[in-house]
Parts: structure tokens; sequence; C-alpha cells
């Protein structure tokens, strides 16, 4: 039960941070797509956390690297992938 609450508090963690990041004007648009795209993921309640975790990941690993990134938004976003990486089913 515990590893349930957890998951759903990283979830939910993940979600509020992402969404912070796509309502940014600071962030360049395509990074704020990017973070879109995984905020989609994350609350597509047909897939399991994993399955929901994974993808998010795959969304943002691709641009985590972009160099036309605020380092605010890298650090957030390497939060949220850290925080993302420890969900399994």
């Amino acid at each position: 039960m515990s590893v349930q609450t957890s998951t759903d508090e990283k979830l939910k963690l993940a979600i509020n941070i992402l969404a912070g990041i796509v309502n940014d004007t600071a962030v360049p648009r395509n990074i704020r797509r990017a973070a879109a795209n995984a905020l989609t993921y994350l609350r597509d309640t047909k897939l399991s956390p994993g399955v929901r975790a994974a993808n998010a990941v795959s969304a943002l690993d691709e641009i985590s690297q972009d160099p036309n990134m605020p380092f605010h938004a890298r650090t957030r976003i390497w939060q949220v992938l850290t925080m993302l990486e420890t969900i399994r089913d």
C-alpha cells in the first residue's frame, strides 16, 4: 500500500513540475512541447504507472540535453527524470 502511495505522490509531483515548465514562457517552445507530451503520458490512466513513467521519460530524455534550455528548466527536468526512473510496475 505504501509503495502505491509513494508512486502516486511521485506522479503528482512530476505532473506539477512539468505543468510549471509548460506555463513558463522563458522556456523555449520545443521544450514546453516536450514537457506537455510528457504530461499527456503521465495523465493517461489507461496505462500502468510504470508505463506512464517510461513514456514520459522517453519524451523528456531527448530534450534534456538541449543547449538552448534555461538552467532552471534543465534542473527541473532532471529532477522529474530522476523521480520517474524510480517508478516500476
